[in-house]
This record gives C-alpha cells, sequence and structure tokens, in this order.
C-alpha cells in the first residue's frame, strides 16, 4: 500500500517568511527506497510519497517533473506516466512502452521517449496523439534523458551507442555527439554549447556546436572530495550555475551538487537516507513555484 508522509517540523517553518523566499528540490528514487519527495535545501523533507517498486531492485524513476499546477508528473515503471496530487491521487496517466524520458510541455499535452517503439510523442490530455518522431538507427532509439529545445527540436541521449543526438520533428538528425558512454543526460545551454553528463563516463561534459570540448571534469570534481558516478540528471539556472545530478556514487558524495559561473561548488545535497544509491532523476522548484507548493502542502496538513 502507497502511504502519504509529510514532516511536520518542517510545515511549521510554512510561516517564515525566509522560507517562502527559498526553491526546493522534487527528488526521486527506486532501488529499493521507491520514494518521491520534496526537499529544502538543507535536506529537510517537506512532502514525501511512497510509491510502487520491489523493495530491492530498479524500476523507473528516471524522470520527474513538477508541473505549474502543482501536481508531479512521474513513473514508477517503465510503462506508465502518471501526474500525482500532492494528497497522493493519480489524475492523469498514460501507457506507453519502455518509458525513460517526458516531459508536460507548456500547451498541456505530453512528450514521452518511447524506448520500446524508438520514438517520441506527443500525448493530448486525453491521451489521444498529436504527434510521432521516429528515432535514429543503431541503437539511437532507446533513450534515456530527451529533452524539447526552444527550437521544438529534440535533445536525446542514448546509452548505446553512446550518443547525445538532435532531432527535427521529423526525425532528421540536425547535430550529433558520440561521447561513446552509457550517456544518460544533456541539455543545451544559454550560450549555445551542449552540457553532457555521461553516465557510465563518470564525467561531465561542456561540448560547442562545431563538437569541441570546451570543458570537462571525469572522476572527481576539482578542489573537493566529491567523487563522479553515473553523472545523470542535469540543469542549468536563470543565474547561469549548473546543478548536476551524481547518482550512485555512495553516502559520502553528495546526489546533487551545484557549480557556479567559475565551475566551483557551492553547495551540495546528499541525503543518502531518504534517497539511497539510486537517485536518478530530479526536478528543481524555483522560489516562485515553491512558494505555491509549500501552501499547498499546508493546506494539506491542515485538512
Amino acid at each position: 500500500m502507497r502511504s502519504l508522509c509529510f514532516s511536520f517540523a518542517v510545515l511549521v517553518s510554512v510561516v517564515a517568511g525566509t522560507a517562502q523566499a527559498e526553491d526546493l528540490f522534487l527528488v526521486s528514487a527506486s532501488y529499493g527506497k521507491n520514494v518521491i519527495a520534496l526537499c529544502e535545501r538543507d535536506g529537510a523533507v517537506l512532502w514525501q510519497f511512497k510509491t510502487g517498486g520491489p523493495e530491492r531492485g530498479h524500476t523507473g524513476h528516471h524522470e520527474i517533473q513538477m508541473l505549474e499546477n502543482g501536481n508531479i508528473l512521474f513513473h514508477d515503471d517503465w510503462e506508465t506516466v502518471k501526474e500525482l496530487k500532492l494528497d497522493g491521487t493519480v489524475v492523469w496517466s498514460y501507457k506507453s512502452s519502455n518509458v525513460h524520458a517526458f516531459t508536460r510541455l507548456a500547451d498541456g499535452n505530453t512528450m514521452i521517449a518511447e524506448s520500446g517503439r524508438g520514438r517520441i510523442i506527443v500525448v493530448d490530455k486525453d491521451g489521444k496523439l498529436v504527434s510521432e518522431t521516429p528515432l535514429g538507427n543503431d541503437g539511437r532509439g532507446s533513450t534515456r534523458q530527451a529533452e524539447v529545445l526552444a527550437s521544438g527540436n529534440y535533445l536525446v541521449c542514448a546509452e548505446q551507442p553512446g550518443t547525445v543526438t538532435e532531432y527535427d520533428a521529423k526525425g532528421n538528425i540536425v547535430w550529433e555527439y558520440e561521447i561513446k558512454t552509457r550517456v544518460y543526460g544533456a541539455i543545451r545551454l544559454k550560450n549555445g554549447n551542449t552540457l553532457i553528463c555521461s553516465g557510465s563516463g563518470n564525467s561531465v561534459v561542456e561540448v560547442s556546436p562545431e563538437k569541441k570540448v570546451v570543458w570537462e571534469m571525469k572522476n572527481q570534481v576539482p578542489d573537493t572530495k566529491i567523487e563522479l558516478k553515473w553523472t545523470a540528471c542535469l540543469k542549468e539556472l536563470p543565474n547561469g550555475h549548473l546543478l548536476i545530478g551524481n547518482c550512485h556514487a555512495g553516502p559520502d558524495s553528495p546526489q546533487i551538487f551545484e557549480l557556479d559561473k567559475n565551475r566551483k561548488v557551492v553547495w551540495e545535497f546528499n541525503e543518502f537516507e531518504l534517497v539511497g544509491n539510486g537517485m536518478a532523476c530530479w526536478d528543481y522548484v524555483d522560489a516562485k513555484q515553491a512558494a505555491k507548493v509549500r501552501k499547498a502542502v499546508a493546506t494539506l496538513k491542515a485538512e
């Protein structure tokens, strides 16, 4: 039976003005933890939800998104994408095929990368297929992270053959970088370069449109004791800082860390007891959205 849990101590802090101005992190872990949680920057748990999944082993939890309406888009198996209210109610779902990536679009439709069918689809709120984009050959259809770019193109990671590929809506390859690892995540930076979390390559790499490496860190974050393991999700913040996901790194290295514009660590998230060694995905909740989420959680507490 799934259960909904709250951290009452943190709920008390909702009334504090400083708490309202701070961002949150939505974290998601399987490998026996089977949990989704909203956390403060100091790791305090604001809200958590126990998901489905085996007590041991890995299922789902490769993508998660905090939606504008305050709900959460997630999966806890490889087939079904679900929209969850904070009270634990599933209000939307779509059954697919070997899913590792998805996102709710601004128009309300949902993009889903179907590794099982080697394509990206867009479906509407009624589950009707809006569009279909075939992915490349030689394993390129077996995706991990997939992002929708500002151009409408897709930036897609494939573990085998270890490529980061940009497709147009018709499935034509318009750019590709061969990193040759079991690559997990990539984003297009505001400067036009592509930042890649290499997965099994234990590295973070920034490459130019001309495919030149302009910055890289491998195995360990310079000037720290942070070991890089299965680098996964990543995000660029409005201030230019970078958030890097670091899965399977054990209890002594953070699961997420933040780099400033000089690529120096300015913040670490290490909540091993909560998420264990299998937190591959998370989402950043900015201060404006976080204020709405705190209000929603407080309302649930009061009911």
